[in-house]
């Protein structure tokens, strides 16, 4: 797509947050894309840009690149949801030669991510595991939330249940809830599908489980998720 002896515009555009943590956890998965994309033959340029919270705002970075070359907003978000759909969406129309690729998930690798995350919680006989996602409105990313959790279960041999900080259903405390009152369950492990620290890693702290995970970032792996959802939709061109 990129014109020859011109880097690829790659725009990595993520939620943004008032979290120290989950801002620098965040400028690392950027930096990680563009190593891994260099190492995957690919000759990008990354930039920085964000739908909320923080700035550059991603309508302002892809308006403000050089006119004529090409360019891909890769969203730094798990799932398909509003900024996807609208905001990322929205931006890419606007500019000639933009294109977007798709979320990071659902990819098998981040259900890795998760068991891995809960085997450092100490994930035993009777634990009963709730993936807490932030949540969307729109059904499709709800399903690849479901999905993950398929995956997870699969993964750690239990049954998994799912939970949601905002817009769907159920509510995180609520499921967290329901998997204390099954039958043999010893404790409440919510496994965080969030990408880093912020209100929602908050929200989930508060949930009543116990213990929370980590986030999946610092994960060479999401990175790596990353970069093939911009090989796909590059594929597409």
């Amino acid at each position: 797509m990129s014109r020859p002896g011109s880097p690829l515009h790659v725009v990595a555009c993520a939620h943004g947050t008032d979290d120290p943590a989950g801002r620098a956890l965040i400028d690392g998965l950027r930096m990680d894309v563009g190593t891994v994309a260099a190492a995957r033959g690919l000759d990008v340029l990354v930039h920085e840009a964000y739908v909320d919270v923080q700035q550059p705002a991603l309508d302002d970075v892809v308006a403000g690149l050089p006119p004529g070359e090409p360019a891909v907003v890769v969203p730094l978000l798990l799932s398909t949801g509003f900024h996807t759909s609208v905001d990322i969406r929205r931006a890419v129309e606007a500019r000639p030669g933009t294109i977007a690729a798709q979320a990071i998930g659902p990819d098998r690798r981040l259900a890795g991510v998760l068991a891995g995350r809960l085997a450092e919680t100490g994930l035993g006989e009777g634990d009963h595991v709730v993936v807490a996602s932030a949540g969307t409105r729109m059904a499709r990313g709800v399903e690849e939330v479901r999905q993950t959790a398929r995956w997870l279960a699969e993964d750690i041999g239990r049954p998994v249940t799912v939970g949601f900080g905002a817009a769907a259903q159920p509510p995180v405390p609520a499921a967290v809830e329901a998997a204390r009152s099954a039958p043999g369950c010893r404790r409440v492990l919510i496994a965080s599908y969030l990408l880093a620290p912020g209100h929602f890693y908050a929200v989930l702290t508060r949930a009543g489980a116990d213990a929370v995970t980590a986030p999946l970032l610092p994960s060479r792996g999401v990175a790596e998720c990353v970069t093939d959802r911009l090989l796909d939709v590059l594929k597409m061109t």
